[in-house]
């Protein structure tokens, strides 16, 4: 089984609807974020659009951490700190696959409210 401890860099988000179209993504074309999983379990994550002047002049940014579990193939963390207080308290799910080395993770379909939305978020390992 591939290890999930150390920090990882994120290199791409992609987003893609029930019929394989391709959706918005949630941090833009150039995303940024690094997230850490301790022996301890205890990972921190942070994620930001890293355009240097957002179309829309907003910027989405997002940092949570918790206790994590990792079987393998799904991570689970409880949330005990975030940026956005309604996710503390929340166990966020995301399946999870290794390519290689890098890290797959994909949160539950219809995640931030996109209904039909896949989403898929690749790290790859820095530390």
């Amino acid at each position: 089984m591939n290890s999930i401890l150390g920090t990882w860099r994120l290199v791409a988000e992609d987003a893609w609807d029930g019929s394989g179209q391709p959706r918005p993504t949630l941090f833009g074309l150039m995303p940024l974020g690094t997230i850490t999983f301790t022996w301890a379990g205890r990972m921190m994550c942070v994620l930001a659009d890293g355009r240097p002047d957002p179309i829309d002049g907003q910027r989405a940014f997002g940092a949570y951490g918790g206790a994590y579990t990792f079987d393998g193939t799904r991570l689970e963390i409880k949330v005990d700190g975030a940026v956005e207080p309604a996710m503390v308290g929340t166990v966020q799910i995301r399946d999870a696959r290794f390519d290689g080395h890098r890290l797959l993770l994909r949160p539950p379909v219809g995640f931030r409210g996109a209904e039909d939305v896949t989403r898929e978020v690749t790290w790859e390992r820095i530390a």
